[in-house]
């Protein structure tokens, strides 16, 4: 037999023409799924032409001039595709200011309760690879919303969401941070602990009751303040700075009401020397500076059954103060909170929307103002990997 060389084997017959040399463009039409199957496109740009060329063209010999390597998929116009906002039931008022701030619609979720309590989450659009916020404060029913959160975080860790955020504007349980007699519980420790195994990679709270319990947490948490929105309330009235005093109305708000004055034209402070005998339950004792004469501003994180504001301001007027103004983030109002608001105590209560106020616990002296904007901004600057501290600044 007669020998064969290697370039007679490998020689193309006189009556074909010769095969083009492969390439990127032809390799990856050879292994692109049937027509039958979902098609995807691989783009790659041309340096020479800055056109845009899709390789699912129907001559397969068609190929840019030039290709730009590595090839990527089209990535998205912007990167809010990539943000997603959720409400629970708790307050979403305040969800759809926050995604009005953005720019977003709120992301469609399905929240029930069977005949016997049970909640059912579902997510009603795909969050895969997405930043999620979950905007569901934890204020009464504290029990019920709680519980809502831990499984909106369980829905979207299970559909594989790249980062979950809790969005808290109110922490619950936030006052039971610490051991103060023997055989009590640190509920604060406990819910950051379910919150954390529940799948969040992240938590956005708002004026915690204790500095401390960002500290419980073993994920990041990003901590705001409403002070900011207050103020600038306080600076659209027509109080003459130097007639001002701001209020602490107990010994563990000094250093908020500190930071307060100090950004409220530096103002001076007083304390109110307040001894509690229970849960919920006030005695004021003595007033530490001078208030006489002044337009006092008492600052709290807080007000629940507003029995140490009520005793603080009657304190205040005996002192001879000629206002009096309650400034509190969170706004639980539990009875008799309005009762003791509306008397005639107060010349305005300043609060936020933390928690969602109903048309029912509403008086006359109440303003309510929206902290949208502080926690929308919040949420781009952690979606963009910015600063959030200078804020406040």
């Amino acid at each position: 037999m007669a020998s064969t060389s290697m370039a007679t084997l490998c020689s193309f017959p006189s009556s074909s023409p010769p095969r083009p040399p492969l390439d990127l463009a032809t390799v990856l039409l050879s292994v692109a799924p049937s027509p039958s199957r979902r098609r995807w496109s691989c783009r790659a740009s041309s340096s020479s032409t800055g056109g845009t060329y899709d390789y699912r063209s129907s001559n397969p010999l068609h190929q840019p001039p030039e290709l730009q390597f590595p090839l990527r998929l089209p990535e998205p116009n912007n990167s809010t595709s990539r943000l997603r906002i959720f409400s629970g039931t708790a307050n979403p008022t305040l969800a759809q200011e926050i995604a009005c701030y953005l720019g977003l619609e709120l992301g469609r979720i399905k929240i029930k309760r069977f005949a016997d309590g049970e909640l059912y989450v579902q997510l009603q659009e795909s969050v895969r690879g997405c930043d999620v916020f979950l905007v569901q404060p934890t204020c009464p029913p504290a029990n019920e919303n709680l519980m809502e959160l831990l499984i909106m975080i369980d829905a979207c860790r299970r559909a594989s969401a790249k980062t979950i955020t809790a969005v808290i504007p109110y922490f619950g349980y936030a006052r039971a941070d610490r051991k103060m007699q023997g055989r009590e519980s640190i509920a604060a420790k406990l819910v950051a602990n379910l919150i954390t195994e529940a799948g969040a990679h992240r938590v956005l709270a708002c004026d915690l009751h204790s500095g401390q319990s960002i500290g419980y947490f073993d994920i990041p948490v990003d901590h705001v303040y409403g002070q900011p929105v207050i103020l600038d309330y306080l600076a659209s009235k027509t109080i003459c700075p130097n007639d001002v005093v701001v209020v602490s109305p107990d010994v563990g708000g000094v250093a908020r009401a500190r930071a307060f004055a100090k950004k409220l034209s530096d103002a001076p402070l007083a304390i109110v020397d307040k001894r509690r005998l229970g849960h919920n339950q006030a005695e004021v004792m003595n007033l530490i500076g001078d208030v006489r004469g002044k337009v006092a501003v008492m600052v709290d994180d807080m007000i629940d059954t507003a029995g140490t504001m009520s005793k603080g301001a009657e304190l205040l007027h005996r002192e001879g103060a000629k206002a009096v103004y309650a400034c509190s983030t969170h706004a639980v109002l539990s009875p008799p909170a309005v009762e003791r608001l509306s008397g005639g105590l107060f010349q305005e209560v300043i609060i936020t929307n933390s928690v969602p106020v109903p048309p029912h616990q509403q008086f006359p002296q109440l303003t309510v103002l929206s902290v949208a904007n502080l926690l929308g901004e919040t949420i781009w600057r952690v979606h963009d990997d910015c600063s959030v501290s200078s804020i406040f600044q």
